[in-house]
């Protein structure tokens, strides 16, 4: 069974770039164009506008999308429930963190898993944290890494891996800024401190609470996507960030930045995996989620 050209279908759907897909695919633009266009002939309607300069889904790809994504994995778990040795996975695994966990504790699970399961192919792609259940519910990640947050969409699992306090930092430079903000937080001090906040995400939230209990609104100096962003900016002396002390404990920037003792802190978060509750029994996902919760 040849399930190629709806594999193309889904990374063009996910790119919306013809050059990056066949890049991806490993196949030329050309045998792209064909494997697109042959597919829309089969279906009897077109799936995506294309021009010079852009690429997007009609109506009827979006609901082809969908059942791309459902006929690929039914496709693979059947795929391997049929192998004659059970005990041997294979396939893709495709998984979402930011930078800093890539490095961090999702080495150890790599490492272990790779051990256990030598023949599937993980797939890393990194990013913005806050895009960690996003990319699970459009079905673009298997498994994504992220912080949980206050409430869980339905439909989402969420297995938890660390713990990670949320701090305020600011330049190691500035030491009379730092002396300033320390201790219990007065209005007066932080009015006009300009904050550099992640764009989205759990700790802008509860950054942002934060400072309505304060009776303020954060006098923003940047909006940045990803905490590793928010290090640079401060410990450049741009302003006061907010990121999880496990971004400092591998951050080469750590010593240009100074944690601020301020009360009341902010509550910490749980960091761990999120995946589709109705995709745990596919046996790849279902391999890593029993890895690390063994229980």
């Amino acid at each position: 069974m040849d399930i190629r050209a709806l594999e193309h279908f889904l990374t063009l759907a996910e790119t919306l770039h013809f050059g990056r897909t066949s890049r991806l695919c490993h196949i030329s633009p050309s045998a792209l164009s064909r494997s697109i266009r042959q597919l829309e002939q089969e279906v009897g309607t077109t799936l995506l506008y294309r021009d010079n300069r852009r690429v997007s889904l009609t109506r009827e790809g979006e609901r082809f999308r969908d059942y791309a994504r459902q006929a690929v994995s039914d496709w693979n778990t059947v795929r391997l429930a049929l192998q004659d040795d059970q005990r041997v996975l294979r396939g893709e695994l495709s998984l979402y963190c930011s930078v800093t966990a890539s490095y961090s504790f999702l080495h150890d699970m790599l490492s272990s898993f790779r051990a256990n399961f030598p023949r599937i192919e993980i797939k890393l792609h990194t990013g913005d944290p806050a895009q960690a259940e996003e990319r699970v519910l459009s079905g673009t990640e298997d498994i994504a890494v992220g912080a949980r947050p206050v409430q869980m969409p339905n439909g989402i699992a969420f297995h938890p891996v660390t713990r990670s306090a949320l701090l305020f930092i600011a330049p190691a430079s500035q030491p009379q800024l730092a002396e300033r903000l320390s201790g219990k937080a007065a209005g007066n001090a932080w009015r006009d401190v300009p904050m550099i906040l992640s764009e989205e995400g759990l700790a802008r939230e509860r950054t942002d609470r934060w400072f309505r209990d304060l009776g303020l609104r954060p006098q923003i100096y940047a909006q940045v996507s990803g905490n590793e962003a928010i290090v640079s900016m401060v410990s450049l002396g741009f302003g006061v960030g907010v990121v999880p002390q496990i971004v400092l404990d591998n951050s080469p920037l750590a010593s240009r930045i100074r944690i601020l003792d301020v009360q009341p802190r902010l509550e910490a978060y749980e960091v761990g995996l999120f995946a589709l509750e109705k995709r745990l029994g596919e046996p790849l996902i279902d391999a890593f989620w029993n890895q690390q919760n063994p229980g």
